[in-house]
């Protein structure tokens, strides 16, 4: 930030350490699909001396080269850690996906980290940009996370540096526009034949010198006449911004009365504003043009990380609890104090087994020490789960051997001797452990509450190929939600599917090329079928008989039945007032028996029959051929005898939809809803410029509403649901059901 030159501090082949929390940065990268996060992850482990002079890791490959489903889809699908060494500290680079569905790696990033570097692509329309990092902005915000923007694609940008540096200003300074502000500005070379003109250097403001990286190797010179306009221009904006956030309160007046301030003194005065969260510099990068070169902007970019981005020491004390909820003393980031870490990612590997990455927050962790694990999963307590869902605030908790530590890089794991409070690192076969849970001592357990995830609301109905995919099916799942708890494994009861509660459709492909690629198992998905319900349209009368002659002992029952509707959620009621004995006591039992039998396979569409009265009022019974099975079968017959003389409604469940978006999208989501046959019950302010809007909609129709809101909203809402009732179906609806059943009159 002062434009001082730096030499690499990092080695290839060899782990970067930090025996003091104080040398250590937790830094995650976020921003839209697309922006060029991995890239710039690999220029500045590039700049820092992490990899060779090609650019590449030992192996030959990349710090990104890491997973087979990534390098197919040409797209991250996952969090990974590069830590790279830079001016005395230890700098864990955490790249996180940016695209919508993979939300619970972003969210696990900004769990280890102490800041943000939030990367926009100048190659990008400035909408984008809004629709997707607004939001996380704010998040970050929120826990007062120092954030940092830095731009990418400038060689091919459709839109200006600084007219970009004004769209995020406009974004993310909502507040104060004059908090977000550029440290640099970018020097373009002579025009491209494509009519680009490529980045080759930068000047710095506050020192008033051109930093060229032209010839691949960062080089100091003096500005020329014809560029001193420009930079007075942006220093002067520059200046007063980080003079407003200055502790020193004389500073405004005396620069206000011409006094000339000294650089030294206002990038002492950024790097406080920017570690405290009250400043946020907007810097240039671009990777490498050549072999062993230094990537544009990314020695002041590693500067700006070691200098102006606070190490673990100064985040605030965390919050732990006992394993059964009893508080305790928030735990500090102290190498000596009690253990308290927290697992931010679960990854398997076919030889090692599973690979825990770990935050320490707390102590120090150390190869071949027992530990204890606990968790209570990760999920939005906001809402409550769904019904179908299984208790996800059930405590589990056991003790573990902690494995060999290691450190990532790429494929490679560098083996490390302890990992200190404030660092991360990877811990082989912690069995017990999922993402979310917390490794303590054995000796004084405690408990981290995780982070929060949205709760998957796409579903994936899936069942296993064939009979050797049968027996690994449920392992295989079992490790799938182990390592990525944005998914939820449900058993539905009602239809007896295997479903996958997925973020969106990209989730729902990557997890089942994980299913398939890492543990074997293939499975085919399948339409998704929602839980549907019938019952009786009026009252009814029927007689089941069931009479039997085949020498010996033959089958005899006869039985007579009421039907009659009751109100919504009654269930199926059994009345016996059988008079006389003319059935006698035990089959009466058998009676009922198969009539709940027959009302759970359904009468019309094969979906349950709910709410109605059954009442047993009559029968025969012979001394020797009544059976239980006999009047078991006379019960159903009679059932689907008065369901033929009644129409059979068929219900569907209608859920309780709250729709977050942007208010500029308030009406096109409650024209969308209404179009699902949805009734918008109200709206609600849910904060500046965001409206929550609330309806009850059939869930037949919202199925895929987690892939359309993205569109209708342009990536900006999310929505949550709940079961409220079951309605009946508009009859035309109903219709088209019973033809694809075979059932219609």
């Amino acid at each position: 930030m002062g434009d001082r030159a730096k030499t690499p501090a990092g080695a290839a082949g060899r782990a970067p350490t930090a025996d003091r929390p104080s040398d250590i940065r937790n830094v995650v990268l976020v921003g839209h699909s697309g922006s060029g996060k991995t890239t710039l992850v690999e220029a500045l482990a590039q700049t820092a001396g992490a990899l060779n002079r090609a650019g590449r890791v030992e192996d030959g490959g990349t710090v990104s080269d890491h997973d087979e489903i990534e390098r197919r889809r040409h797209r991250s699908v996952q969090l990974s850690l590069v830590p790279v060494a830079w001016d005395g500290c230890k700098v864990n680079l955490i790249d996180t996906p940016g695209y919508a569905d993979f939300v619970g790696e972003l969210r696990a990033g900004l769990r280890a980290a102490d800041a943000a570097l939030f990367v926009v692509s100048a190659a990008q329309e400035a909408d984008a940009v809004a629709a997707s990092t607004r939001a996380l902005w704010e998040e970050c915000a929120a826990v007062g996370m120092p954030r940092a923007v830095v731009v990418t694609h400038l060689d091919t940008a459709r839109t200006g540096f600084t007219e970009l540096t004004g769209v995020c200003a406009g974004l993310f300074g909502r507040d104060d526009p004059d908090a977000v502000l550029p440290l640099y500005l970018p020097v373009h070379g002579p025009e491209a034949a494509d009519g680009h003109a490529p980045a080759t250097g930068l000047i710095g403001l506050l020192t008033e010198r051109i930093l060229d990286y032209s010839t691949g190797v960062r080089r100091e010179e003096p500005p020329d006449e014809g560029r001193r306009e420009l930079i007075a221009e942006a220093r002067a904006r520059l200046i007063e911004g980080i003079i407003a956030e200055s502790e020193d309160e004389t500073l405004m007046d005396r620069y206000l009365g011409g006094e000339p301030i000294d650089p030294g003194t206002l990038v002492e005065d950024l790097e406080k504003a920017v570690a405290r969260g009250a400043f946020h510099p907007v810097l240039a990068a671009a990777p490498a043009a050549g072999d062993g070169a230094q990537g544009l902007g990314t020695v002041e970019l590693l500067e700006l990380i070691t200098r102006g981005f606070p190490s673990p020491l100064e985040h605030g004390p965390r919050a732990v609890t006992t394993p059964d909820g009893r508080p305790r003393p928030p735990v500090v980031c102290d190498p000596e104090g009690p253990l308290v870490a927290e697992v931010v990612k679960t990854a398997t590997d076919p030889y090692v087994g599973r690979i825990s990455l770990v935050r320490v927050f707390s102590g120090t962790l150390r190869p071949d020490e027992t530990v204890h694990v606990c968790g209570h999963g990760l999920v939005d307590r906001t809402r409550p789960a769904p019904a179908s869902a299984p208790d996800e605030q059930d405590l589990h908790e056991a003790d573990d051997r902690v494995g060999a530590l290691t450190s990532p890089f790429g494929k490679q794991q560098r083996p490390v001797a302890h990992c200190i409070a404030g660092d991360l690192a990877c811990v082989a076969r912690l069995g017990h452990a999922g993402t979310g849970d917390t490794v303590s001592s054995e000796d004084g357990p405690l408990l981290m509450e995780p982070w929060t995830l949205p709760e998957p609301l796409l579903p994936l109905a899936v069942r296993a190929h064939g009979k050797a995919d049968e027996d690994r099916l449920s392992q295989g799942l079992a490790r799938l939600v182990a390592e990525d708890p944005a998914l939820r494994l449900e058993q539905n009861p009602d239809t007896r599917q295997m479903v996958l509660w997925c973020l969106g459709e990209a989730h729902q492909d990557v997890a089942l090329e994980r299913l398939r690629e890492r543990y074997g198992v293939r499975v085919d998905a399948v339409p998704y079928k929602v839980a549907l319900r019938e019952t009786f349209g009026g009252a009814s009368s029927g007689r089941g008989r069931h009479v039997k002659q085949s020498g010996g002992h033959g089958q005899y029952a006869i039985c007579e039945i009421d039907v009659e509707p009751l109100p919504p959620g009654s269930g199926v009621e059994f009345v016996d007032k059988v008079v006389g004995g003319a059935v006698p006591r035990p089959f009466v039992a058998s009676v009922e028996k198969g009539v709940r039998a027959q009302a759970a396979r359904g009468i019309a569409t094969g979906h349950p029959l709910v709410d109605v009265r059954v009442t047993l009022r009559d029968g025969k019974a012979h001394s020797v051929d009544s059976s239980d099975a006999a009047f078991q079968t006379a019960g159903a017959l009679a059932l689907r005898e008065a369901a033929a003389d009644v129409p059979v409604h068929l219900l569907e469940p209608v859920d309780e939809v709250g729709v977050l978006v942007p208010d500029e999208y308030v009406g096109p989501v409650m024209s969308d809803l209404s179009g699902r046959r949805g009734r918008v019950v109200g709206t609600d302010r849910a904060g500046p410029g965001r409206t929550l809007v609330r309806a009850e909609v059939p869930e037949t129709e919202i199925v895929r509403y987690a892939v359309d809101l993205r569109s209708v909203s342009h990536g900006t809402g999310r929505f949550d649901r709940t079961y409220a009732r079951h309605e009946p179906m508009p009859p035309h609806l109903a219709e088209k059901i019973r033809q694809r059943t075979g059932n219609s009159p």
